[in-house]
């Protein structure tokens, strides 16, 4: 039996890791102690940002690499055998690892995922621990692998020897889409939220069928030259001199993996569908990127693609599965055999989390109806009719509306990062035109510095625009500062990998759930080294409506009476900006206005909660439930205050909870201590600022008892709580910085208490005395 004194670390050091490796497991290649698997959620508050816990496995188990087995959960020698249960299976399941231990150095708990096993869980002793091919034999029949299927289950990941390791889901999805085709299905469909690597996980799927020969040939389909271009030079790089991108409309069959836009090998005559130049069996693998956007669709050009190619294996990649009457990715490849979705990726700390920004401009409410007989700018008859908010950029133009979005944007980034990168989703073409020089406007106004940088800090990036397309290289690269803001309608919504994009606008119309996610995609990536950990989204269109709809981070369920889809091919030849939301119908009137004002109404800031859900109600209201559920009243929160050495650990515990301490101070006052915030918000008492409660305590002289020295100590304290708040003076590291270090070392200043006890006695006696009901 373990001594009772021994840690958990000399628990798996004497006792489990022994176990391990007695079992037959090799300790370097197939044992992994402290295995972390996430990043560490991103917590926002205010401006700053902060990395909660990685989520950790004491011991992870893989039968080779890549290719995990069990995790293994230790606990200390006074916890009981089993006590870590729980959290392995948590573990478990998002490493989609079939086989649970959990330990305390007494034995095992073994508890099997599969199945297949009577009991479920059931304890064994130390040396009776499964071996590498006991457990392996239980994944292949558990996971109906046979003896052919073994060898391609177990075909190695590319390695680049430089480090560099899938993520977890990534190897989940990996993992699964081999042993599917392993098993001989021939529809794969892996759902992925943008921002998660899809490209890399389809690069090490056919990577392992092409080096295992089970696909010799392999068509990766994208809809986007620039997705094609960023592909080839990145995540299939390894593949060297047998790739190619199909070009010119020319079909060459000396390669072995193709690249191809699907406008570039279809077209509207038969005898401009190049793909009929290959053979109908010449792909064994064809990978579908994006594949809701019309690949599913039964009438769509995209489709006969893969129907001319029926014989091969079809992989289908997306964010966002579609379902309507005519487009079902759902019915075509049936339901995903592996998703990882937005909400997953910002809880682990792969994506960013968000905060939204709602800004209601009156016109689009309220509405405007014209006076009788009024011309616009042109001099055409407006219509008689109420105009609101589907009309605005579409059939009316408010040139004081476009002014005054601009002003909104160009506000919001010189209050957080000037510099941040931003996209401004636009109705149309013509939109983001006027949308660009509304923006260079304000730029020139309220950046002086960038007064002759103007042309380059604004630009428009939309399919028709050849310069801007050329700078979409610099605004996507994260050590170019220019451009800085980009105006597009479509082209950007998908695709672009714009790691440092820190704010999205959205002054369009979205009624698609599918292209909504495709573009607050364009902000979940996280780029460290530029410090961009999350974003905002500013709406101006009411389009954030959407976060509120089950489907955006959920599954969709198949529609039997939806409309018509919109996959299919268009727009320009080259894949760049094929039209999603239909422009106003051809020959329609566009009013234009100049001179009608337009004012905000209403803006209001929502946050992601502790859970990651978007939070709808007042930041008041959503303030009190937080509390609540930890101090359901005054005398509690009070007594936890009063009762806690360090108020920091009730302030990170609340955080926990969800609060948002920094939001608050920027709605009631930043003079206000956060005891005094949240007695104001949640239990509606008066609150006093900072200043307030230090100049009561020194009106009630309570150091009296203290010598000289210590006195000007705690009087210095009390200044700095007036200025930062009391975390800044709780750590005894406030001693060593001015205006308190000019008193003496931190020896000599703890001296003058009688010594560290009593220096913190003194500490405590403040805080009591900043706090007390006088005060």
């Amino acid at each position: 039996m373990p001594d009772r004194s021994l840690s958990e670390s000399d628990i798996c050091d004497q006792f489990i890791t022994p176990s391990i490796v007695g079992a037959g497991w090799d300790s370097t290649t197939q044992i992994r102690r402290e295995y972390s698997f996430t990043a560490g959620r991103v917590t926002v508050r205010g401006q700053t940002a902060t990395r909660g816990p990685r989520k950790r496995a004491d011991y992870l188990l893989s039968y080779q690499p890549n290719l995990p087995l069990a995790v293994v959960e230790a606990k200390g020698p006074n916890q009981p055998i089993g006590g870590g249960m729980q959290q392995a299976l948590a573990y478990a399941e998002s490493l989609q690892v079939p086989f649970v231990f959990t330990s305390n150095g007494t034995g095992f708990i073994f508890h099997d995922r599969t199945g297949n096993s009577t009991p479920v869980e059931r304890q064994i002793a130390l040396d009776e621990f499964p071996s590498p091919r006991d457990l392996w034999s239980r994944y292949q029949a558990a996971n109906g692998l046979s003896d052919d299927a073994v060898a391609l289950a177990r075909h190695p990941f590319y390695d680049d020897f430089g480090g560099k390791e899938p993520r977890y889901y990534q190897r989940n999805a990996v993992q699964c889409a081999v042993e599917a085709v392993a098993r001989g299905k021939r529809r794969v469909l892996l759902a992925m939220a943008t921002g998660t690597g899809k490209t890399y996980t389809a690069f090490q799927i056919i990577w392992r069928l092409w080096k295992a020969k089970r696909a010799k040939r392999i068509l990766f389909l994208v809809d986007r030259n620039i997705l094609a271009d960023q592909t080839i030079t990145n995540d299939f790089k390894p593949f060297g001199q047998v790739m190619t991108k199909i070009r010119h409309r020319m079909a060459d069959t000396s390669y072995e993996v193709y690249l191809a836009l699907y406008q570039a090998i279809t077209g509207t005559e038969e005898s401009a569908d190049i793909y009929k130049q290959f053979s109908p069996d010449f792909f064994d693998l064809i990978v579908i990127d994006e594949c809701h956007r019309g690949s599913a669709r039964e009438t769509s050009a995209w489709r006969a693609v893969l129907d001319y190619f029926e014989s091969a294996i079809h992989l289908g990649l997306t964010a966002t599965p579609k379902e309507t009457k005519d487009v079902s990715t759902l019915t075509y490849f049936g339901d995903p055999i592996y998703t990882y979705s937005l909400k997953q990726g910002i809880d682990d700390g792969f994506l960013a989390p968000y905060k939204v920004v709602r800004i209601d401009l009156d016109r689009d409410l309220q509405g405007w109806r014209p006076s009788a007989g009024m011309q616009d700018d042109l001099g055409q008859d407006i219509e008689d009719r109420i105009y609101n908010q589907k009309d605005m950029d579409r059939v009316l133009v408010l040139n004081q509306r476009t002014k005054l979005v601009a002003q909104k944007v160009v506000e919001y980034m010189r209050k957080t990062d000037p510099y941040g990168k931003t996209i401004v989703f636009c109705e149309n073409i013509d939109h983001a035109s006027r949308m660009r020089r509304a923006l260079i406007n304000e730029v020139a106004d309220k950046y002086p510095e960038e007064v002759t940088n103007v042309s380059k800090f604004v630009v428009q990036i939309t399919g028709d625009n050849d310069e801007g397309k050329l700078a979409l290289d610099d605004f996507i690269h994260p050590e170019r500062r220019y451009p800085v803001i980009a105006t597009t309608s479509k082209l950007l919504s998908t695709g672009v990998d714009a790691k440092t994009c820190k704010l999205i606008v959205l002054d369009q119309s979205i009624q698609s759930m599918i292209e909504f996610k495709q573009i607050i995609g364009r902000g979940t990536r996280i780029h460290e080294d530029t410090g961009k950990l999350w974003f905002t989204v500013m709406d101006f269109k009411k389009a954030t409506e959407l976060f509120a709809d089950p489907d955006f981070d959920g599954e969709p369920e198949i529609i039997i009476d939806g409309t018509g889809g919109t996959g299919g091919p268009g727009g320009d030849d080259d894949g760049t900006d094929p039209p999603i939301t239909p422009p106003p119908p051809e020959g329609s009137t566009r009013y234009v206005i100049g001179d009608l004002p337009v004012s905000v109404v209403a803006e209001r800031v929502q946050y992601l909660d502790a859970y990651g859900n978007l939070i709808t109600e007042s930041l008041t209201d959503y303030t009190k439930r937080a509390v609540h559920e930890k101090y359901a009243t005054l005398e509690d929160f009070l007594q936890g205050w009063e009762s806690t050495d360090r108020k920091r650990a009730i302030l990170d515990e609340l955080a926990e909870q969800g609060l948002l301490l920094e939001e608050l101070r920027e709605q009631v006052g930043a003079d206000y201590d956060p005891f005094d915030l949240i007695c104001h918000i949640v239990y509606g008492q008066p609150p006093l600022t900072r200043q307030e409660r230090a100049a009561q305590v020194r009106k009630r002289d309570v150091f009296t008892k203290y010598g000289q020295k210590a006195r000007a100590v705690l009087d210095a304290l009390l200044d700095k709580y007036s200025d930062q708040g009391l975390l800044a003076v709780e750590d005894l590291a406030v001693l060593r910085v001015q205006p308190i270090s000019n008193l003496g070392t931190t020896v000599e200043i703890l001296q003058s208490f009688g010594g560290k006890d009593g220096y913190l006695a003194a500490m405590h006696e403040l805080e009591r005395a900043l706090y007390s009901p006088a005060a």
